[in-house]
């Protein structure tokens, strides 16, 4: 074998050896908190997507609304999906918790769900109805009661209604305030109950087919990414976006979940 012969050798030995030590380097690690259905379907999806671009995702899955933006303050996880932003505005002026949106992702229409009622229409004077306790997604429950016409709120209240601010309610209802995970399975024990579609999809409730109403797929309340100020821009963020709003991970959503999901970008 003549000179020239072994340098070339050599030299293929050495990029050979940079392939495989570029090909075995670890994924980077992004940890991220959400709610099991649909964001942990969702996310388990996007997760192989993620690999290839050098990304572990680790889904840590929670079923209430409070421990996975504690869980982020916390620098427990890195990032969180599984709520709104009303929501998340009202936790970090309330909780004082370090979290911003990163971006918007799909809508997940809130809907009136009964197992005694075909139709609003039947409501009876006196009606229990079961919506969720928390500040925003409570206020959002009773402004889709309101677009119904069972009761009216005190002009300009928005999404931070509370019983208290029902100034018209021909129909005497009674609100019966439970924790968001709790109201679909209150169903037996009220006449309606206003429920998250997360929650509902949860339990096999499909908010187009089972529903007797259903919130207006204009919402704002889009479900976002967030993670903590000053990690907006981080990498492994971004490249969680944007596999999130690809066309691969849209088709996904309206091929599973028929409508029930709609994506906002």
């Amino acid at each position: 074998m003549n000179r020239r012969t072994l340098l070339s050798a050599a030299a293929a030995a050495i990029l050979a050896a940079g392939s495989f030590s570029a090909s075995a380097a670890p994924l980077k690690e992004l940890k991220i908190a959400a709610t099991p259905v649909p964001q942990g379907e969702v996310l388990k999806f996007v997760k192989p997507i993620l690999a290839k671009e050098g990304i572990d995702l680790k889904i840590i899955e929670f079923t209430d609304y409070i421990a996975p933006n504690a869980a982020l303050d916390a620098k427990e996880v890195d990032v969180n999906f599984y709520q709104h932003q009303p929501f998340l505005d009202n936790a970090v002026r309330q909780r004082h918790i370090n979290a911003v949106r990163v971006a918007p992702i799909y809508i997940l229409p809130m809907a009136v769900y009964s197992q005694k009622l075909k139709s609003l229409k039947n409501v009876p004077n006196g009606a229990r109805v079961s919506i969720p306790n928390d500040p925003s997604n409570g206020g959002r429950a009773l402004l889709l009661l309101q677009s119904a016409g069972l009761i009216k709120l005190r002009s300009g209240v928005g999404y931070e209604a509370t019983p208290i601010d029902v100034v018209s309610n021909p129909k005497k209802l009674k609100f019966v305030e439970l924790e968001a995970a709790q109201v679909p399975r209150s169903l037996k024990d009220v006449d309606i109950a206003v429920v998250n579609s997360n929650y509902a999809l949860g339990i096999g409730l499909n908010p187009l087919k089972d529903s007797i109403y259903l919130e207006d797929k204009r919402s704002p309340y889009a479900l976002v990414v967030a993670t903590r100020k000053g990690d907006q821009n981080d990498p492994r963020v971004q490249k969680l976006v944007k596999a999130l709003q690809s066309p691969a991970t849209k088709k996904f959503i309206l091929t599973k979940y028929k409508g029930a999901v709609v994506p906002s970008f």
